[in-house]
């Protein structure tokens, strides 16, 4: 069995308002990218994968008059991906859904929305004290981590979580004092986010539920100026880190144990002021230990980093045309 994720820089784009993709010459969401031409490397990474399932992270728009499932199973049939079915959670207003896109024919799986007095759904609205001025403040997502109940052909179940964590750029900032006075109430909201979701990890791993979280945290050790400030990454937080219930991510891990020196890293931004790449850590696969005994095996398909894609050059180039991250896949043993 593997699973997959991948946040696909403005997947929406591709698409019209009907789901077609407008693969042409306009140009995509990406810097100098035509629209065909992503569309054909995203073709080639998604054919490369052969994923049984894929949690898209900036999966297409869903509003009044697009669909988010149209445009993949479109996608899918385009390329003839055996992954050609596509399901939803709660939509939002940021034209970057939270999608997973599965093979019906190895796997069934629902959007399974939980609750618990205190972890809220989704959806709604999560009561914290950010700033311990004993005073409750209301936090809510602007992308609803996708909840799912899985199973696989061979009948092991699971419930999986896709997420896209995201502090808020300071647009509008005025002068230094300002963009600082929202980088961190920024930092402390994603936070707030990465504690409601721990809590409904415990609920899950309190249960004995096996368990995957997987997607964009858009945060990790050492990665920015806040970190210091706050004492601990929502890596940390979600995978409880230093806490008798953890979850597993062998990249995870190993950034947590050195603060220099060499770490895994699955995305490559372009820094324009001082011209040049800057690379980091953002996108997981986390699971509980009963998915770590079943064998598992992570990837990150690094086109510069993992030799099987550095030695196959239609893979490498269509990997860096396609987004500015690269996929995460798990492989495990299902019993099938």
């Amino acid at each position: 069995m593997r699973i997959a994720t991948y946040n696909v820089e403005w997947f929406s784009s591709l698409f019209d308002d009907a789901g077609t993709l407008f693969n042409d010459g306009g140009w995509s969401g990406r810097h100098d990218v035509t629209r065909a031409q992503q569309t054909a490397a995203l073709g080639t990474v998604f054919q490369a994968l052969d994923a049984d399932a894929i949690m898209v992270v900036e999966a297409p728009d869903q509003s009044g008059k697009r669909s988010t499932i149209a445009a993949l199973t479109g996608f899918a049939d385009h390329f003839g991906l055996r992954a050609r079915e596509a399901l939803i959670g709660f939509p939002n207003d940021t034209q970057q859904e939270i999608a997973l896109l599965y093979d019906p024919d190895v796997i069934t799986a629902r959007h399974d929305p939980q609750e618990a007095e205190d972890a809220p759904r989704f959806d709604g609205v999560f009561k914290i004290d950010l700033d311990i001025d004993a005073t409750e403040d209301s936090v809510v997502f602007s992308k609803p981590p996708l909840e799912i109940a899985f199973e696989t052909r061979g009948g092991f179940a699971c419930q999986m979580i896709g997420v896209h964590l995201k502090s808020k750029a300071p647009h509008g900032a005025k002068n230094p004092a300002e963009v600082i006075s929202t980088n961190i109430a920024s930092r402390r909201k994603q936070l707030a986010q990465a504690i409601w979701l721990r809590r409904r990890i415990e609920q899950h791993l309190a249960a004995d539920t096996p368990l995957m979280v997987l997607g964009d945290l858009n945060d990790g050790v050492g990665l920015d100026e806040f970190e210091s400030l706050f004492g601990r990454s929502s890596v940390e937080i979600v995978l409880g880190h230093g806490e008798s219930d953890t979850l597993f991510d062998p990249h995870a891990r190993q950034a947590l144990k050195r603060k220099l020196g060499p770490m895994p890293t699955s995305a490559r931004f372009w820094i324009r002021p001082e011209k040049r790449f800057l690379q980091a850590l953002l996108d997981y696969i986390m699971v509980s230990d009963d998915i770590c005994r079943r064998g598992a095996a992570w990837r990150i398909w690094h086109p510069l980093d993992d030799p099987d894609c550095w030695h196959k050059p239609a893979l490498r180039d269509a990997l860096v045309t396609a987004s500015d991250h690269f996929p995460v896949t798990i492989d495990f043993e299902d019993g099938s």
